[in-house]
């Protein structure tokens, strides 16, 4: 009997250490798996950004751009390169890598791929100060970008409040956006219809989202904005990834949830409200990005720099396809939403399917 239950001992340790080596081989796939794509993200961005330094009415040499970089004089190149291409691209960048870290960061805390600013009114929000600011009150750019930040927040701050009761639950707080969302674009309905026709042309290539006449003025206060706010969601990336299991769940981890939730969503809110204001609302991308970075890098870790990355790809590539693929130039804004609106529609049809909720 003592044999038989040392044959079986030395069974089930090996059965045990067996599974402990494949889940290790499992993770050890996943992460480099993880690392590889986030490389190949990042060297993606690169070389599309190097690309729209490079091509337009006049193609520029490699040389010649790195010359402009470097601070040298170079005809034509200059002037065309270092004063319209390289804000333009780097505006780029940086608000698709907002749009990305904001809206990952909603859908992450809340559990929820609907849970985007595009879609709980927070772009709206940003949208209509804008609009009011435009075409009611006659502001400078400057004022025009202070409204829409402020608004941004304020409805954040609105959405959270409404949809609070014991904690925030996601489809709540997503119901109660969208209500909002909606009547936010009716004021902006409005404000175009009694615009004259200088400030209307200015308020919708504005609300289409677009990266024409960027400058380093519009590019500056986003990087800022950056620098000041990413490092506060890298922080809380360990914690923001917890909370998918649950509020309970995550709390008997350690995990300060509420706390985590309102750091997250000031620090998410205001890439997303500076983003706005230096390019206007470009529809989708931070619907997109959080679910693409999923797909290609996988759910586990977190997915607020591969959301980044795939959100200024994103921006960067449909504003190439706006400026050269068709015979008109069209804002980027129109490019991304043309993109966004059909997998919008696509992932309610398979909730649906699947049995879920909204």
């Amino acid at each position: 009997m003592e044999v038989l239950e040392a044959v079986t001992d030395d069974r089930i340790d090996r059965r045990v250490d067996a599974i402990a080596e494949s889940v290790a081989r499992s993770r050890a796939r996943r992460s480099v798996r993880r690392r590889v794509v986030i490389a190949l993200l990042g060297v993606s961005v690169i070389v599309v950004f190097a690309i729209t330094l490079m091509v337009g009415n006049t193609f520029y040499s490699p040389s010649e751009v790195v010359r402009v970089i470097l601070g040298h004089e170079v005809d034509g190149a200059t002037f065309t390169v270092g004063r319209l291409r390289l804000p333009r691209g780097v505006l780029a960048v940086a608000a698709g890598a907002c749009f990305g870290f904001g809206g990952v960061t909603f859908q992450t805390m809340l559990r929820n791929p609907l849970a985007s600013p595009d879609i709980i009114g927070i772009t709206s929000g940003a949208g209509a100060a804008a609009a009011f600011a435009i075409v009611m009150l006659s502001l400078s750019e400057t004022q025009v970008s202070i409204f829409a930040i402020a608004a941004g927040l304020g409805v954040a701050l609105l959405v959270y409040t409404l949809s609070f009761k014991d904690g925030v639950a996601g489809t709540r707080l997503i119901l109660i956006g969208i209500g909002i969302a909606a009547m936010l674009n009716s004021v902006t309905a409005y404000v175009l219809s009694q615009a004259a026709e200088w400030d209307l042309q200015q308020a919708t290539r504005w609300l289409a989202g677009s990266l024409n006449g960027s400058t380093w003025s519009d590019t500056v206060p986003v990087l800022v904005a950056m620098t000041v706010l990413v490092p506060v969601l890298l922080i809380q990336a360990r914690n923001l990834t917890m909370t998918q299991l649950g509020d309970d769940t995550a709390g008997a981890l350690g995990v300060r949830v509420e706390r985590t939730r309102i750091i997250a969503i000031v620090a998410a809110v205001g890439l997303i409200a500076f983003a706005t204001a230096a390019c206007g609302p470009i529809a989708f991308v931070a619907f997109l990005s959080g679910p693409i970075a999923a797909r290609i890098v996988g759910t586990t870790g977190s997915l607020l720099i591969p959301s980044a990355l795939v959100g200024a790809l994103l921006v960067q590539v449909a504003d190439l396809c706006g400026q050269f693929a068709f015979d008109t130039r069209y804002p980027v804004g129109v490019i991304t939403g043309v993109l966004g609106a059909p997998y919008l529609i696509y992932l309610i049809v398979r909730t649906n399917r699947a049995g879920g909720s909204l």
